[in-house]
């Protein structure tokens, strides 16, 4: 994501410096937080099932869409969502989503009909269990193997983004269908229980510790966060890094040097290197 598209406190801080709000949580399988109330507008940012928001303000667009400018609850980010894809609070979530995708179904049977795709990190309250199934509470059933309690999380953050290898470049996108690179640090991360912010350079300044590395880059290790000037990728070893490019417009893993050759021209040098552990 790029840096300069707002300072960060409009990106963090609702207009006027709002406090309270109405809790409210997604009820789509992903929903699009755009920076103007506008269908057609940019996407800067994407919100999962089950995440909480905070609405501040509501209006109807002149074809008669109703929408809501919200902060989301994970992240701090602001910006506008249709109302239609927003549902009262409701209960707590207990679950997570555990792999890249799923189908919140009808009813519990694999041969009903799907109400929506969810992806990995969407949270969801849960019912009653009827054979391999999961109620989703208020929205139907879900393949119980693919949930985990939302305290069971992943060892590995570099092991999960491997899982998007493939996955198409979204700007502004954070789930298997379309992600982009900072999304994908940030959905890594969070299924290992770390709850980073959305764009690039607010992980820059965040995650981790600075590390200067080498000139040749020799140094690197797994886990490693790289940073140019509106990009992110993560070192899957000490030589390769895995990012969702937006060149080639899809997750993909290359050696680090040949990146850094690519991306001079277009972002400069890398900028910073952020080391956990």
């Amino acid at each position: 994501m790029q840096p300069d598209r707002w300072s960060s406190e409009p990106r963090l801080t609702p207009k006027g410096g709002l406090t309270g709000g109405e809790a409210m949580r997604i009820a789509a399988g992903s929903a699009a937080l755009r920076k103007i109330p506008d269908g057609s507008a940019e996407q800067v940012n994407q919100a999962l099932f089950g995440e909480p928001v905070r609405v501040f303000d509501r209006m109807t667009d002149a074809q008669g869409s109703e929408w809501a400018y919200v902060q989301l609850g994970l992240d701090r980010y602001v910006g506008w969502i249709r109302m239609a894809s927003l549902a009262p609070a409701g209960p707590e979530p207990t679950h997570r989503v555990r792999v890249l995708r799923s189908f919140i179904y009808e009813r519990a049977d694999m041969k009903s009909r799907p109400s929506r795709a969810v992806s990995m990190n969407a949270r969801m309250a849960l019912g009653e269990i009827v054979g391999n199934f999961a109620e989703v509470v208020g929205s139907g059933w879900i393949f119980a193997p693919h949930i985990a309690p939302l305290d069971e999380i992943e060892t590995d953050f570099v092991g999960v983004a491997q899982k998007f290898v493939g996955s198409p470049y979204l700007w502004g996108g954070r789930e298997s269908a379309g992600i982009d690179c900072s999304g994908l640090v940030q959905i890594s991360l969070q299924a290992t229980g770390i709850y980073p912010l959305r764009d690039s350079d607010m992980q820059e300044q965040t995650l981790g510790m600075p590390f200067t590395p080498t000139a040749d880059f020799s140094d690197m290790e797994r886990g490693d966060l790289v940073f140019w000037k509106g990009h992110v990728g993560i070192m899957c070893s000490p030589t390769m890094l895995l990012h969702s490019s937006a060149r080639d417009m899809h997750v993909e893993i290359e050696p680090l040097g040949q990146a850094v050759d690519r991306i001079r021209p277009i972002a400069g040098d890398v900028r910073s290197v952020r080391r956990f552990g």
